[in-house]
């Protein structure tokens, strides 16, 4: 249902900097694989605080705790970085949230992964704020698997869970802005629930509420046909 983020930036000053190459036999670590998730998790902590264009690669190796060119030689670079928190995203999605999921729990296990600060929901917010409305490759791409959910709704529609009077379309971006709201607006959901966004009790209570909202609908819909 969510798209992460868009996998669109360049910024060649970090590249033009720190040419790529090969790290010397010193600076390589033992465990590569142990190495690339830190520079991930510490690339997720800046590009959601600051955005792709804000992140600067030096900071994401400090916070990581490895030398800078590791960077450039495990993912080429900035960008190279970015689209691999796109794709770890994609991976945990198809892991955890199956497209047949019924749908009250399919927004439930949304709201939990946009407020998982590992998983990055605020970068679909930067990636909005940052959109120039472009129509390339990618563009294509993110608006192909749009409609593909879109489509997905309606034959939720069709199999009667879901009320047949509301545009697929809207919902989705309804459900997709709602499934990020305590990602992306985290100052009201404290002021709101009196308790950090990000803690179990608000997720878990935010979750069933939203998940509920589309619940009533559907019923109502079966009565009301039932009724004419």
């Amino acid at each position: 249902m969510t798209e992460q983020h868009s996998t669109r930036g360049r910024e060649p000053s970090d590249t033009q900097r720190s040419p790529r190459r090969s790290p010397a036999p010193h600076e390589r670590q033992r465990d590569p694989e142990r190495t690339k998730a830190r520079i991930l998790d510490a690339a997720m902590v800046e590009v959601s605080a600051k955005g792709f264009a804000g992140a600067r690669v030096s900071e994401i190796a400090r916070r990581a705790e490895v030398n800078q060119q590791l960077i450039s030689y495990y993912f080429g670079g900035k960008q190279g970085l970015y689209d691999q928190l796109g794709h770890r995203w994609k991976a945990h999605e198809a892991e955890a949230i199956p497209a047949d999921t019924p749908l009250a729990e399919m927004i439930k296990r949304y709201v939990q992964a946009a407020a998982d600060p590992r998983l990055g929901g605020r970068l679909l917010a930067w990636a909005g704020l940052a959109d120039t409305g472009e129509d390339g490759p990618e563009a294509r791409e993110r608006n192909a698997s749009l409609h593909q959910e879109v489509e997905r709704l309606r034959e939720r529609q069709r199999s009667g869970e879901l009320d047949e009077r509301l545009d697929a379309a809207a919902l989705l971006l309804i459900l997709m802005s709602a499934a990020n709201a305590l990602a992306v607006y985290p100052q009201l959901a404290r002021g709101l629930f009196e308790a950090d966004a990000t803690s179990p009790e608000v997720v878990e209570r935010y979750a069933a509420q939203l998940a509920q909202l589309v619940q009533p609908s559907a019923k109502q819909g079966r009565v009301d046909d039932g009724e004419n």
